[in-house]
């Protein structure tokens, strides 16, 4: 062992976490429909695969793309050869302009401003060695996605300390978490470099509000650190209400080619919004020239490949293929999100009323024996070895309250989905509190409904929402 490096030998990438644990669990025993419908469901898994048939429909229609030709004439030995590390102009230009559509234009991204990247993960770590030193510090709000203990720390050296979130106030970020978060790295003897936030938020399943933002660029404003805005699902809003992108509160402020400006950048992939994980192709937007320039150079290690970029780019340009399936899109993730919610509550369990992202956060804090992080991770592993779904339990994503999970939605069947609430609907009537919960259900659920805005059971501004969707 002395001949390998800590990394090696260290526990630092995270494999450990139950987020990890879950789905090593779930490949010893995947469900399918046909040759293993006692197999555990997979609901731990952000993946996108409600519209897989129109991006096929759109690639039948150009086959060009697809078959690596231009004009009907195969250009396989230009895209075989090596490609520069900045990247294809072409898809740098298409990329830009689809980011400033899911933003409904009110922004627009300059291309030569576009790093790209092997996905988000690496567009994230990237920008971490540019920002940080080993031993600095960002400040990410709880709960968070569990990767980041690895795609931030891992290689990086840079270290995460917890801006606390409850849900006392449906899990938003307010300035007195921010001043202990930062006060508390002080504490610990780390430099602050920065603040790290997903918007929408994975695991929540919600937007952050645009007052959240405005306190956000106010507060590295004050404290002269950079704000890294990661908004990979950008795409998947399917609330009435409008997507905010930190970009759109620097032009509020007219904050615009400002220094502050170039203390905010954005990370995107396609990975979620298209629904592409396995293209691998991310990206990282700055306004500062040095980072652009180092990221490129450090792009390197995690290039896109020049088959991908052209056939992106192709699909990217197509502006009503685009806008087609952005709406598209937003519909079925609506659809599947109310049939996921509706088929928790008639199981007596409610959760945080979310309006984007791929995945609810569910609460079952009433089913723990006792209100401990134990107790959560006793709960959790009844549900992934005898109910057999895998589902991602609050602990993993550094959430201060036991009870919470990650429960994904998108990439399954209905028939799976239904099959996998069947299934928890009859562990929760099993069990002694469960058979409770169930009598009682109608009469909480309907309690819940009643609150006033004040108590915050709901994330999302109610004002924004019309009658039908109270």
């Amino acid at each position: 062992m002395k001949q390998l490096s800590t990394k090696v030998t260290s526990n630092g990438h995270g494999q450990d976490s139950s987020y990890f644990l879950g789905w090593e669990e779930y490949e010893k025993n995947p469900y399918d429909e046909i040759k293993n419908p006692d197999g555990m469901i997979q609901m731990g898994l952000a993946e996108n695969q409600l519209c897989f048939d129109l991006i096929e429909s759109w690639l039948a229609k150009n086959p060009d793309a697809a078959s690596l030709k231009r004009n009907g004439q195969s250009i396989f030995k230009e895209l075989a050869l090596f490609q520069d590390y900045h990247g294809m102009p072409e898809f740098k230009k298409a990329m830009a302009e689809f980011m400033g559509e899911i933003r409904g234009n009110r922004v627009t991204f300059d291309p030569k401003n576009i790093v790209l990247a092997a996905g988000s993960t690496s567009a994230n770590e990237t920008l971490m060695f540019c920002l940080a030193e080993p031993g600095d510090a960002f400040l990410l709000p709880t709960p968070y996605y569990p990767g980041f203990d690895r795609d931030l720390k891992w290689r990086t050296g840079a270290e995460i300390v917890p801006i606390h979130c409850s849900s006392s106030n449906g899990f938003q970020i307010t300035e007195s978490a921010l001043q202990q978060a930062y006060q508390q790295a002080h504490k610990l003897d780390l430099k602050v470099k920065g603040v790290l936030v997903t918007n929408p938020s994975n695991p929540l399943g919600t937007a952050l509000t645009r007052r959240e933002l405005n306190l956000l660029v106010d507060f590295i404003t004050s404290k002269n650190i950079h704000l890294i805005s990661d908004e990979i699902y950008s795409g998947t809003m399917f609330g009435f209400e409008q997507f905010i992108s930190v970009m759109d509160v620097l032009k509020d402020k007219k904050l615009e080619n400002t220094e502050v400006s170039k203390r905010v950048h954005v990370v995107y992939s396609l990975s979620k919004d298209l629904g592409l994980p396995g293209f691998r192709v991310g990206a990282i937007y700055s306004n500062d020239d040095m980072i652009v320039s180092a990221a490129t150079k450090m792009s390197s290690f995690g290039l896109v490949s020049s088959q991908t970029q052209y056939l992106l780019s192709a699909l990217l340009s197509d502006k009503k293929f685009t806008s087609q399936y952005l709406e598209e899109n937003q519909k079925r993730l609506k659809s599947r999100q109310k049939r996921l919610v509706s088929g928790l509550e008639s199981a007596g369990i409610t959760c945080l009323r979310s309006n984007a992202g791929l995945f609810c956060w569910v609460d079952m804090r009433h089913l723990l024996d006792t209100n401990t992080f134990e107790a959560e991770l006793d709960l959790w592993k009844k549900i992934v070895y005898n109910v057999k779904l895998n589902i991602s339990p609050g602990s993993s994503c550094h959430c201060t309250e036991p009870g919470w999970f990650r429960v994904c939605f998108a990439n399954m069947s209905e028939d799976t989905l239904d099959l996998a609430l069947k299934r928890l609907k009859t562990f929760v009537e099993s069990t002694d509190c469960g058979r409770m919960i169930s009598r009682s259900s109608h009469e909480r659920l309907k309690s819940l409904r009643k609150k006033t805005v004040s108590n915050w059971v709901f994330r999302v501004s109610w004002s924004d929402r019309v009658p039908d969707e109270r």
